[in-house]
């Protein structure tokens, strides 16, 4: 078919054609001696992504998941107590790796729409008096059902407490796209990913630390308890330290990350952060407007990076998702594990504009009516770019 598909799941996101050509390039040497002036550069510049002031990021040829097993591994020992939150599938995987890597595992769960618990996490943190609590982890925002979780509240436990525990986060679909301060909050390890907000395919997994965790982390390894080899602080340190890897990097990856850096720097990080809420609330007015809800059970649990629909009783949200690829070039999210075939997802993150989600509007809307939803013709498309046009910031017109 003519044109392009359209790619609005929720990772990986499209990826800017100046982040493409700056991978498109002859392979380099990454032992050679100018390398570090390359990399030195960009293990600053990412912290300032992730708004770590005092720690360091580490960059590896993995995806988020293998940033997981690096926080863990490199600052718990099996047996340690932590505490954990399951609203979702990414949330459940996070558990489900905690619990094999043979950690003692506290686990909330409450309903799929909602997100961490705040209330019942102070509670837990308030009555650990012996302080066998060692982490806290907070998925920032669950991918499979549109949810945002407050990081801020959490550490305001934890301070509340006076609990020394470590704070986990996993912003594999929220940094670089909804609003993100470890430094603020007093996060100690923050996990995302290459393929979300930061705009290039996947294979690349970071990990930003504090230097509170850098310092548990010494600690750890000389108690040598942990099991990690690939993932190892102190062998990424050791390299990065010289400007180089432990082992051979993604390189053109590694020159995508440096544009993608780049623009998010150039559009300004609390810019980016608007620019994706006002996004959201376009396709969020779509949904009402089709008098469809969202998985996401309250507006203060709401993602700005994902839309999770819910569809009628009696229509399979798989069938939507297949129809608009086979009928519109267009890839929607599908449902996961409990809300398989009860939602289907629209992704707004990354490299997205206003132009582009009317196009993901108008592929989803025609797709209901295809698989027997009974929409208004326009309605969902005519209410976002309603909002979109009244909510623009005017253009300052250039001096000639």
């Amino acid at each position: 078919m003519a044109g392009f598909t359209q790619l609005f799941v929720p990772g990986p996101t499209n990826v800017p054609e100046t982040v493409r050509q700056a991978m498109n390039m002859p392979m380099e040497d990454m032992r050679a001696p100018t390398y570090p002036t390359f990399t030195r550069g960009l293990f600053e510049d990412i912290n300032k992504i992730f708004r770590n002031e005092s720690g360091r990021t580490f960059i590896f040829p993995s995806s988020g998941t293998g940033a997981w097993e690096s926080a863990i591994t490199n600052t718990l020992n099996p047996g340690d107590r932590v505490l954990m939150a399951r609203f979702g599938q990414f949330s459940h995987l996070w558990v489900d790796m905690a619990e094999r890597l043979g950690l003692d595992v506290d686990v909330v769960d409450v309903e799929w729409g909602t997100g961490v618990p705040v209330e019942i996490f102070a509670d837990r943190l308030a009555k650990d008096k012996e302080h066998r609590i060692k982490a806290v982890f907070v998925t920032q925002n669950e991918t499979a059902t549109g949810v945002t979780s407050d990081v801020a509240g959490v550490r305001a436990a934890l301070d509340a407490a006076k609990h020394p525990a470590l704070l986990y986060v996993d912003g594999v679909s929220s940094v670089g796209s909804i609003d993100f301060r470890q430094t603020e909050w007093g996060v100690d390890l923050a996990v995302s990913g290459s393929q979300k907000g930061f705009m290039l395919p996947p294979g690349l997994g970071f990990l930003s630390v504090s230097q509170k965790a850098l310092d548990v982390a010494k600690d750890t390894t000389r108690n040598n308890r942990s099991n990690r080899c690939y993932f190892s602080f102190e062998d990424m340190i050791k390299a990065n330290d010289t400007g180089f890897f432990p082992y051979t990097p993604a390189v053109q990856l590694l020159r995508g990350l440096r544009a993608s850096i780049d623009l998010l720097l150039e559009e300004g990080l609390d810019n980016v952060f608007q620019r994706h809420a006002r996004l959201a609330e376009g396709v969020r007015r779509a949904v009402a407007a089709w008098d469809l809800k969202l998985c996401a059970k309250e507006p203060k649990w709401y993602s700005d990076t994902v839309s999770a629909v819910v569809v009628p009783e009696g229509i399979d949200s798989a069938n939507i998702v297949r129809t608009a690829f086979e009928n519109y070039q267009t890839s929607l999210g599908g449902g996961l594990s409990k809300v398989a075939g009860k939602v289907f997802r629209i992704g707004h993150l990354g490299w997205v504009n206003e132009v582009m989600m009317c196009g993901a509007l108008s592929a989803a809307e025609m797709t209901l009516l295809d698989c027997g939803v009974k929409v208004k013709p326009g309605s969902g498309v005519g209410a976002a770019l309603e909002y979109y046009r009244e909510s623009r910031q005017p253009a300052i017109a250039k001096a000639a």
